[in-house]
């Protein structure tokens, strides 16, 4: 798709944050790529099921939250093994994987090619989980948001976050969507980007070189 911009959420489905992203995105008539962890996502498969109807693609985050470079090859293996297996039984197999603060090790990058997984990290961040307002947070990704462009948020709490609930974030979804449009670029889910893998991304890069910059991913 030409003149797309992904918008992305990490860390869910969160049985009290999850359905909200849901409602502001049905309003809107935007779609989106939700990167899941496995443990969550089989307990509440009905979220999952939403996400499929609604039109958003369910990709893997992982089964337990923790940085590459702190795992032996064996042990990110075993995650994204457990992790993509699990999805395949709820009946939502993945194409994409984003790891935990978007940190790949040649290991990860391994253990993708045999799962047949394409990483995708970010080009433009919301820093959501630092609890900024969505006029804050709008401001911030406003000057990335081009062709091409993926968009990082957070539909549940994960490790690192110092804010106490996703509202803001649903209260970003609305103007944020607005925003892309009024640029003449559609929201759209990760696999329908023309380079779902874009080169050069910034945050992607460091978190790479094992930057911490991005603490609630």
């Amino acid at each position: 798709m030409a003149g797309a911009v992904a918008l992305t959420f990490d860390d869910g489905p969160d049985p009290r944050w999850t359905p909200l992203v849901l409602n502001a995105l049905d309003e809107t008539s935007a779609r989106a790529t939700f990167f899941v962890m496995a443990p969550l996502a089989r307990r509440y498969p009905r979220l999952l099921s939403r996400m499929r109807e609604a039109g958003h693609e369910i990709s893997f985050h992982c089964t337990g939250h923790v940085r590459h470079d702190r795992l032996t090859p064996g042990e990110i293996e075993d995650d994204a093994r457990t992790g993509v297996l699990t999805l395949w039984e709820l009946g939502h197999p993945a194409r994409h994987w984003r790891t935990p603060w978007g940190l790949v090790t040649p290991a990860t990058e391994e253990v993708a090619r045999s799962h047949g997984l394409g990483l995708v990290g970010w080009t433009a961040d919301t820093e959501d989980w630092r609890g900024d307002p969505a006029e804050t947070m709008l401001d911030r990704v406003g000057p990335g948001l081009k062709p091409g462009a993926i968009l990082l948020m957070h539909d549940g709490l994960g490790p690192g976050a110092t804010r106490t609930g996703c509202g803001e974030t649903v209260a970003l979804v609305g103007p944020l969507v607005s925003l892309v449009r009024a640029r003449a670029l559609d929201p759209a889910p990760v696999g329908e980007l023309n380079r779902p893998l874009p080169d050069g991304n910034p945050d992607f890069s460091s978190a790479r070189s094992g930057s911490e910059r991005v603490p609630g991913v």
